[in-house]
């Protein structure tokens, strides 16, 4: 069985790979999860060409989004001895994976809000303000 998607990246894409890079993912996973989001399932030579990036980036891509638990991928059987191909499809809806990075992102902002409340109240009591 041999996937393969003819779709490549538009305009609306390419600034939401923008969009989640201002959020701090790197453009590699953007661009990767994006692509796996429009197609529903592909394989990495899908994502190679259609979200224009080399072999090695779709490899580290997909295995942190993997390790996020954004994807999931399943081998597949070739039609030779040599190893199966891998096939990767979302695990959540993109909405679920938006959730998610807002959340994490609300925590890294509590997290600072409180590291800046310590410094300011160190910085009082040695009375250097």
């Amino acid at each position: 069985m041999k996937v393969t998607h003819p779709y490549d990246f538009n305009e609306d894409d390419e600034q939401s790979a923008e969009l989640f890079f201002k959020l701090g993912i790197p453009k590699n996973l953007a661009k990767t999860l994006i692509f796996i989001s429009r197609v529903g399932e592909c394989q990495s030579m899908d994502i190679e060409h259609g979200a224009q990036l080399r072999q090695p980036e779709v490899s580290m891509a997909t295995q942190e989004l993997q390790t996020r638990g954004w994807i999931v991928k399943r081998d597949i059987k070739g039609e030779g001895k040599g190893r199966p191909s891998q096939v990767f499809k979302k695990a959540l809806d993109i909405s679920t994976i938006l959730k998610n990075l807002e959340q994490e992102k609300l925590k890294e902002f509590e997290e600072s809000k409180m590291y800046i409340t310590k410094l300011e109240n160190l910085l009082n009591k040695s009375g250097r303000n």
